[in-house]
């Protein structure tokens, strides 16, 4: 298990009554890595993990690993409310094929460290497989410190890498600082993608990359090699959309942009809903925009940038 480049959080796309479309999952996930992903993330909160029964879970995931089928990573997010339950969950990620998870604490209970180091090393040390902490303070109420997580990394053989979503990048500085190379830091705020790189990141748990992996990819390749100029140039294009990850109704707003790209479609389960009224057109509207001055994809060989990447 590699942790880099550009890992989409992939949404899951629902066809009449709220079933899950596995068949249009599958394609999904072969697409992005056709355009240069090296990885997805299945059941994460654009997921709407939190919404599905744990066998849709599981369904979702094995679905996903054999369409992978180990041209790139496949990952598990694994949340709950209870330990006991993100543990099943681990173990049954890694029976389906998953080669990584990403492990958030736990759902609606903000616990003190104790707590946290307790249930996020449970499920650590439920499987082999390589895992990275999600950290994110805003959404879930739970900051892992520098200081913790590199007690985490010195405990945790198989904690591999943090998908820092504090929004702030020094966060990144500072957790090099304590562990250096021993964990791969991961961006998980799309409008901080090339600050995060900046700082040290070497991957990207993105969300707009469900509509526009090649912008995405060519963006983060753009940053790790250096040529600011083309990374300004499309990130300045690219930060309309990307900052749609980073509020409450983030999983409507990028399952329209997918519907608006013929990528999928905009239906959520509830509680959420779908955008309607003002709030709609106003998206729309930006994404007219941002479609009407779209950049051309870079020509050259995403793929072959993205391996080299993960070689270092």
């Amino acid at each position: 298990m590699k942790w880099f480049g550009v890992v989409p959080a992939i949404t899951t796309c629902f066809a009449s009554g709220s079933r899950i479309d596995h068949g249009f999952m599958a394609a999904h996930c072969q697409w992005l890595i056709e355009n240069g992903c090296t990885g997805v993330v299945a059941l994460g909160s654009l997921g709407e993990g939190a919404t599905l029964e744990p066998e849709e879970k599981v369904a979702v995931l094995s679905n996903c690993a054999k369409a992978v089928e180990g041209r790139a990573s496949m990952v598990a997010a694994i949340s709950s409310l209870a330990t006991a339950e993100s543990v099943r969950l681990a173990k049954a990620a890694a029976d389906a094929g998953c080669d990584g998870l990403m492990v958030l604490p736990p759902y609606v209970y903000r616990g003190d460290w104790r707590e946290m180091k307790a249930h996020v090393s449970a499920v650590f040390s439920a499987t082999p497989l390589s895992c990275m902490l999600y950290n994110n303070p805003i959404a879930y109420g739970t900051d892992f410190l520098p200081e913790q997580i590199q007690e985490l990394a010195g405990e945790n053989g198989n904690l591999h890498a943090v998908k820092e979503s504090s929004a702030d990048v020094r966060r990144i500085s500072a957790i090099r600082a304590l562990v250096g190379e021993r964990l791969a830091l991961l961006v998980g705020v799309d409008d901080a993608i090339l600050e995060g790189i900046g700082a040290g990141a070497v991957g990207w748990i993105a969300g707009l990359a469900n509509a526009l992996p090649r912008e995405s990819v060519d963006l983060f390749n753009y940053g790790v090699e250096g040529k600011a100029s083309h990374a300004f140039e499309l990130y300045r294009w690219f930060l309309p959309l990307l900052r749609l990850d980073t509020v409450p109704k983030f999983v409507q707003l990028i399952k329209l942009v997918q519907e608006e790209l013929g990528v999928g479609n905009a239906d959520v389960r509830a509680p959420r809903l779908r955008l309607t009224g003002t709030e709609l057109e106003a998206t729309r509207e930006l994404f007219r925009e941002s479609i009407r001055t779209r950049p051309l994809p870079a020509s050259s060989d995403l793929g072959g940038r993205a391996q080299s990447l993960g070689a270092r």
